[in-house]
C-alpha cells in the first residue's frame, strides 16, 4: 500500500512537471504573430487539412498502444493509458529517456517493461533510419552530405540490427523475446511513421510550406533528421523547426514543425488526466 501511494505521487510530479514546461514552452514562444497571420491566410482547403491532421493524433497513439501491446499483452485501455502518460514523463527527459520508466511505474514490472521498452524504442528507430536513409540516397542530388554522415548513420542502423538479433539472448533473464516479434514490432514501427509523415504532410500544406507532391522523399528524411539530433526537451521544438526550414525550404516550414509537436505532444498530455484511471 505504501509503494503503491509512492507511485502515485511520483505519477503527478511527473504530469504536473510536464504541464509546467508545456505552460511555459507556451508562454516564451515569440513567434505567435506570424504563425497566427499564417494560420488566418489559410482557406478551406488548408483548414480541413489542419483537421484531418489533429484527428490522426489519436490514430498516431493509437498504433503505439498496438505496438506496445504487441511487446506487452495487455488490455487496449492499459496500453493508452501508458502510452499516453508516458508522453508527460518523456517531455521531461533528456532525449525522452523518461518514456519508457514511466510505463513500467503504472504497471510496476521494472525490468521486463524496460527490457521490451528497449525493444520497442530500437525497432521504431530502426524504421525511421531505414526510411531517412533510403530517402537520401534517392534523394542525393539534393543531399550531398559528407560520406561520414552516411556510415556513420548506417553504423548506428547495422548496430541496431545486431542488437535485436541477439535481443532474444541478451533478454531473456527479464523478458521472453523472439525474433518473430521484432519483426511484427518493426513492421508496426514502419506503420506509424507513415502516419507521422501524413500528418507532417497535411500541416505543410495547411500552412502553405509543402508544395510538392506528398509522395517525395523530404518526409522521411525530416524525421531522420529530427531522431539522430541530440537534443533535450527544452530545445526540442528549436530542433524541429530548424530541420523543418533546411528539408522543406520555408519559415513556415518552422511553423508547421512546431503546430505538428504541439498536436502530437501537447494535445496527448492534455488528454491524459481524463484517461488515467483503469478500467
Amino acid at each position: 500500500m505504501y509503494k503503491q501511494r509512492i507511485y502515485h505521487i511520483i505519477e503527478w510530479v511527473v504530469a504536473l512537471a510536464a504541464c509546467g514546461f508545456l505552460g511555459w514552452k507556451m508562454i516564451t514562444f515569440e513567434d505567435y504573430p506570424a504563425l497566427w497571420a499564417t494560420v488566418c491566410g489559410m482557406g478551406v482547403p488548408q483548414y480541413a487539412a489542419l483537421v484531418l491532421c489533429v484527428l490522426l493524433m489519436p490514430v498516431n497513439m493509437s498504433l503505439e498502444a498496438w505496438r506496445w501491446r504487441t511487446l506487452l499483452p495487455m488490455s487496449r485501455r492499459e496500453a493508452h493509458r501508458q502510452v499516453y502518460y508516458s508522453k508527460l514523463a518523456g517531455l521531461i527527459t533528456p532525449w525522452r529517456l523518461g518514456e519508457y520508466p514511466a510505463r513500467a511505474l503504472l504497471r510496476n514490472e521494472w525490468k521486463q517493461t524496460l527490457s521490451m521498452g528497449a525493444v520497442g524504442s530500437a525497432t521504431m528507430t530502426i524504421a525511421i533510419i531505414a526510411a531517412g536513409l533510403t530517402a537520401m540516397i534517392l534523394e542525393i542530388g539534393d543531399w550531398r552530405l559528407e560520406i561520414g554522415y552516411y556510415l556513420l548513420v548506417g553504423a548506428v542502423l547495422l548496430l541496431l540490427i545486431l542488437a535485436l538479433i541477439f535481443a532474444p539472448l541478451l533478454l531473456r533473464r527479464w523478458a521472453e523475446v523472439s525474433h518473430r516479434l521484432i519483426l511484427v514490432s518493426v513492421g508496426q514501427s514502419f506503420i506509424r511513421l507513415a502516419c507521422w509523415c501524413v500528418q507532417l504532410a497535411l500541416v505543410l500544406f495547411a500552412l502553405g510550406a509543402y508544395q510538392s507532391p506528398i509522395t517525395n522523399y523530404q518526409l522521411p528524411i525530416y524525421y531522420l533528421l529530427v531522431t539522430i539530433t541530440p537534443n533535450m526537451p527544452i530545445a526540442e521544438v528549436g530542433v524541429r523547426g530548424a530541420w523543418a526550414i533546411a528539408v522543406f525550404g520555408s519559415m513556415n516550414a518552422a511553423f508547421a514543425g512546431v503546430l505538428l509537436w504541439i498536436i502530437n505532444t501537447l494535445l496527448p498530455c492534455a488528454i491524459w488526466p481524463f484517461i488515467r484511471k483503469k478500467t
